[in-house]
C-alpha cells in the first residue's frame, strides 16, 4: 500500500511539474504572440507591413517555432513569432540579407520578390544567370538581388558560369563586356581578372553604381562578403566613402580600370558575337555580356515645366558643399528624407510629398524627420505636387483644394524613384515577366 501511495505521489508530482511547465510555456508563447501582434498592427499603421523588395515567405506547415530566423536577422523586427509560427512584421524594411533563409533548420523559408497583389517586373534569368539570349547574363539588383553581399556573390558566379562556355561564340575583341560598376560589376571584373579573360567594364556614371549616389554620410548595412581578388570583407556598418575606397583599392591592386561615363545605348547580336555601342559613339565587340546595372535605370521625372533646368538634380552627391540655399526636396522615401536631413544642416529646406503622411520609412529615418519638423529645421508640405520650376522660385499645388503655393528656391532635388530599364532590355530581346510572389531563393525538395 505504501509503495502504491509513493508511486501516486511521484507520478502526480511529475504530472504537476509537466503541467506547470506547459502552462509557463503556453503563457510565454501567448505573450510573445501578443507582442508580435502589436508590432504587426503598428507596422500596418505606418505602412511597413507589406514587402517592397526581396523578403522571406514562411511555410506554416513546416515551421517548428524554433525562432532561429528571428535571431539570425541582422535587422530589427523584420520577423517575429505569432501563434507558434514565424511571420513577417516590418516586411518593408527587409533588405534581403537571407540570414533567415540559411538559419532555418527545417527549410521552411523562401526568399521572394513581389506579393500576390503587387507584381514586380523581372527579366528571365536561369540558374547560371543567363537570360533567354545565350551569352547575355544578368547579376545583382536588376535580377532582384539588391543587397551588396548578394550582388557580389552573383557577379562572381555569373562570370564563373560564362567562362565555361566561351567556345560557343565566335572571336571578338573581348571575351566579356561588363555593363555597370556597382557591387555585382566590380565583383565580376575581379573574377574575370582571376579567370584571365579579356574583358572591359563600362559604367554610365561613376564607380560604385547605386552606392555612389547615396548621400555621403549614409551608412551602408552589409554582412561579411567574399570579394574576389581580396578575400573576406567583414563590414557590418560602414560609410559609403569607406566602401568605395575599399573597391578602388582592390581594383587598383588587380590593375583593373573601370571606364566611367560610358552609357551603353545599344547591344546588337551579329556574327555569333555582340556589338556594344555607347552614347559617345564608341563601339566594342564581345563574346559575352554581363548586365550588372540597377533596377532604376532612369530616374523617374515629374514632367513639369522647368524640370530640365540646371538647378534640378535627382541625386545628392556633395551635401557639405551646399550652403545657405533655399532647397526643395521632392519625395517621401528614405532617400528623400536622408537627403533633406543632410541639406538642412546648412540650408533652408522644404520637403514636398504627395501623400498626407510618411509611409514605409525606416524607423530611424521616421524618428529623425519628425524631430527635425518639431525643431523647425525642415518644413514639410504634405499632399502637394510640383506644378512648375522657375529660376528663382517653385510652385506647388495642394491636392486637397488645388491652390498653388509659390516658394523661393535655388535648388530642387527630386527623389521620385526610378524606372526599370524595360525599353533597353526589350530592345536587346530580353524577356521580362511580372512576377507575383516569385521565389528567388528556395530550398530544393528531395
Amino acid at each position: 500500500m505504501e509503495v502504491l501511495i509513493e508511486k501516486i505521489i511521484i507520478y502526480g508530482s511529475v504530472t504537476l511539474l509537466c503541467l506547470i511547465v506547459l502552462i509557463i510555456y503556453w503563457r510565454k508563447q501567448k505573450k510573445v504572440s501578443q507582442i508580435t501582434g502589436q508590432k504587426i498592427e503598428k507596422a500596418k499603421t505606418h505602412g511597413l507591413f507589406e514587402p517592397v523588395s526581396l523578403h522571406p515567405v514562411i511555410d506554416g506547415g513546416s515551421c517548428i517555432n524554433c525562432g532561429s530566423c528571428v535571431k539570425a536577422c541582422p535587422e530589427k523586427d523584420i520577423l517575429g513569432i505569432i501563434d507558434n509560427q514565424a511571420t513577417t512584421i516590418n516586411a518593408s524594411n527587409c533588405v534581403g540579407h537571407g540570414a533567415c533563409f540559411h538559419a532555418c533548420p527545417v527549410e521552411a523559408i523562401s526568399l521572394c520578390i513581389g506579393t500576390e497583389k503587387r507584381g514586380v517586373d523581372l527579366p528571365h534569368v536561369n540558374q547560371s544567370f543567363e537570360t533567354n539570349i545565350p551569352g547575355i547574363y544578368i547579376a545583382g539588383e536588376l535580377g532582384g538581388m539588391g543587397l551588396i553581399r548578394n550582388a557580389v556573390r552573383q557577379g562572381r558566379q555569373a562570370v564563373n558560369n560564362l567562362s565555361k562556355h566561351l567556345e560557343r561564340f565566335g572571336e571578338a575583341e573581348y571575351d566579356l563586356l561588363i555593363i555597370g560598376a556597382g557591387p555585382a560589376g566590380i565583383s565580376a571584373s575581379l573574377t574575370a581578372k582571376e579567370k584571365k579573360l579579356r574583358f572591359i567594364t563600362l559604367e554610365q556614371d561613376t564607380l560604385g553604381g547605386t552606392v555612389f549616389t547615396f548621400p555621403r554620410s549614409k551608412i551602408v548595412m552589409t554582412a561579411p562578403m567574399d570579394l574576389p581578388g581580396h578575400g573576406m570583407v567583414k563590414l557590418y556598418e560602414t560609410s559609403k566613402t569607406e566602401l568605395l575606397e575599399l573597391w578602388q583599392s582592390v581594383l587598383g591592386q588587380n590593375d583593373i580600370n573601370i571606364r566611367e561615363h560610358k552609357k551603353v545605348e545599344e547591344i546588337i547580336e551579329e556574327e555569333n558575337r555582340f556589338t556594344v555601342k555607347t552614347k559617345d559613339g564608341d563601339s566594342y565587340a564581345a563574346r559575352n555580356i554581363l548586365l550588372a546595372i540597377g533596377r532604376r535605370g532612369t530616374p523617374r521625372k515629374l514632367n513639369v515645366p522647368g524640370e530640365e533646368s540646371e538647378k534640378v538634380a535627382y541625386r545628392l552627391l556633395e551635401p557639405e558643399h551646399i550652403v545657405q540655399k533655399d532647397v526643395l526636396v521632392v519625395g517621401g522615401g528614405d532617400s528623400a528624407i536622408e537627403s533633406a536631413l543632410l541639406l538642412a544642416e546648412q540650408n533652408r529646406v522644404i520637403l514636398s510629398y504627395r501623400s498626407d503622411s510618411f509611409k514605409r520609412l525606416k524607423p530611424k529615418n521616421n524618428e529623425r524627420i519628425l524631430e527635425a519638423i518639431e525643431r523647425k529645421d525642415i518644413e514639410v508640405k504634405f499632399s502637394t505636387n510640383v506644378r512648375s520650376i522657375r529660376e528663382k522660385d517653385v510652385t506647388l499645388t495642394q491636392a486637397h483644394d488645388g491652390q498653388d503655393i509659390t516658394i523661393d528656391n535655388d535648388l530642387v532635388y527630386i527623389f521620385a524613384g526610378g524606372e526599370l530599364p524595360t525599353e533597353f532590355l526589350q530592345k536587346i530581346g530580353i524577356k521580362i515577366t511580372r512576377r507575383f510572389g516569385y521565389a528567388i531563393l528556395k530550398h530544393k525538395k528531395n
